[in-house]
């Protein structure tokens, strides 16, 4: 499937509006042809925990939400990007239910990994442990089989439960591989165009290896996987958080990949006003990726980001993150962490508020994200120009809930009234429409306190010049007449 190299917006099922049924409205109304490149609705199905990452099942969207129905509307126009969590399911699943009631009687034992899989004695063994990547503080949970009382220890690489609510699923199994094609079938039934296969770093596992992105069991899963999306048309994106030279070698392989590097070169640019580094990772990067400033989580920093920055560096831009409201992420595994301990996974806030509120400051960044190659997406909370959640935070606990706000319809009017958000509209509109975005690109030559970005085909020329001392973005391109056209963002 060829992708649209349109802009793509990204939202939970109920953030604009409430429902599936309230983002088609605004998709078809207020968003009228802003978001062409398709829409990455975040899980929609019923979930146990993690805000619907942890999927009961992908064969049923939350009721809460809507329908199926609802996702082939959408999909009728626009692409629908959906998430498949290929390394994991829910622990209140039917599956993994069914298992917990029955054990290794279970049709279903299969689909998950037991320890016996991985140590033949099924006794996990703590030097094989340190050498993992731990996404919490051991990889496995230990259950009560209700039938037998019996114990049975089972991977779980997520989850901040103990036992964790996110069960492995174990990729090597003959079921497993069906209940894959199960659902790609029924998302290639639902007009679903886009599949993301959200930590897919994570689905071998051996024991010698830190059991992420594990070579070179992960092109074999991988090539399975995209034939069976290739046959149903339907585009894969991998989502891997991993260092820059592991996502370069899926995009030399044709893959799709993250540019998860950007948002943070864009931000110490933009807190720096300096861009050597910017420009010269524009320089060397691959085209072929989905570009972004905000998401639902944060803005990468380790490992994806290891080897491309200095440590001391870091820390200084990160401090001054947290100065502007931000909060953090933090690496568990020691053996993860830089040697003197700087351990920041993730600044998490929305991208308004770390560049202070400064529409100026706030524009320019998205110009920059919009004139890299690739395909760019704008996370909900961005499009509305929105401020930290500190209060959601509080309430919850969590700390990713200071990008996470749902808005309503009167507050999404309210928004759109907003003169950041009305520039910001006529900004992606320009994106859209505007054909030397599919040409050639170029860094031209500029001072430290300057960024200036070409793009041209045929007869389409348009040049990005921003001025990092002042906050100003200028667009020069040609007009259908041929004539210069400037356009102040």
């Amino acid at each position: 499937m060829t992708l649209n190299n349109k802009v793509q917006l990204i939202t939970y099922p109920d953030s604009l509006g409430g429902d599936l049924k309230s983002l088609k409205y605004l998709l078809e109304s207020k968003f009228k042809d802003l978001f062409p490149g398709g829409v990455h609705i975040l899980p929609p199905f019923p979930s146990s925990g993690d805000r619907g990452f942890a999927p009961l099942t992908y064969l049923e969207i939350d009721p809460e939400f809507g329908d199926w129905e609802d996702i082939k509307s959408i999909g009728e126009s626009i692409d629908v990007l959906l998430d498949l969590m290929v390394n994991h399911i829910s622990k209140e699943s039917p599956y993994f239910q069914d298992f917990l009631n029955k054990g290794r009687h279970s049709e279903y034992a299969d689909y998950f990994i037991t320890l016996d899989k991985i140590w033949a004695d099924g006794k996990p063994k703590q030097e094989d442990i340190d050498q993992m990547f731990l996404r919490r503080e051991r990889p496995y949970s230990t259950f009560t089989i209700e039938e037998t009382n019996e114990q049975e220890q089972v991977w779980t690489t997520f989850g901040k439960t103990d036992p964790s609510e996110q069960i492995d699923l174990d990729i090597h199994s003959d079921k497993v591989k069906q209940l894959f094609i199960d659902f790609f079938d029924h998302f290639k039934k639902n007009n679903v165009s886009i599949v993301r296969l959200d930590a897919v770093g994570y689905v071998v596992k051996k024991i010698g290896t830190s059991c992420f992105f594990v070579e070179p069991e992960i092109y074999q899963f991988l090539e399975w996987i995209k034939e069976v999306a290739d046959q149903r048309e339907i585009a894969l994106l991998p989502e891997i958080h991993a260092h820059y030279e592991i996502q370069y070698k899926l995009a030399e392989r044709g893959y799709w990949i993250y540019d998860f590097i950007l948002p943070y070169r864009i931000l110490e640019t933009m807190i720096n006003k300096n861009s050597t580094a910017l420009k010269a990772y524009l320089k060397d990067r691959p085209h072929n990726q989905f570009t972004m400033l905000d998401c639902h989580d944060g803005i990468p920093v380790k490992p994806d980001l290891d080897g491309l920055i200095n440590t001391k560096e870091a820390r200084s831009l990160v401090d001054e993150t947290v100065a502007r409201g931000s909060n953090l992420s933090l690496i568990l595994s020691d053996e993860h962490k830089d040697k003197d301990g700087f351990d920041v996974h993730q600044i998490r806030c929305t991208y308004y508020s770390v560049l202070n509120e400064d529409d100026d400051a706030y524009l320019v960044a998205r110009a920059l994200q919009f004139f890299t190659p690739g395909i760019p997406q704008v996370y909900y909370v961005g499009l509305l120009a929105g401020k930290n959640d500190d209060e959601k935070v509080r309430a919850t606990g969590e700390g990713r809930e200071i990008n996470r706000t749902n808005f309503t319809l009167a507050q999404i009017e309210a928004a759109l009234d907003k003169e950041v958000v009305q520039r910001l509209n006529k900004l992606i509109r320009f994106r859209n429409e505007y054909p030397a975005f599919n040409g050639r690109f170029e860094v031209l030559p500029s001072d430290d306190h300057q960024v200036k970005l070409l793009f041209e085909k045929d007869d389409a020329r348009c040049t990005l010049n921003v001025d990092l001392k002042t906050n100003q973005g200028k667009i020069v391109y040609l007009n259908d007449s041929g004539q210069e056209v400037e356009y102040l963002i």
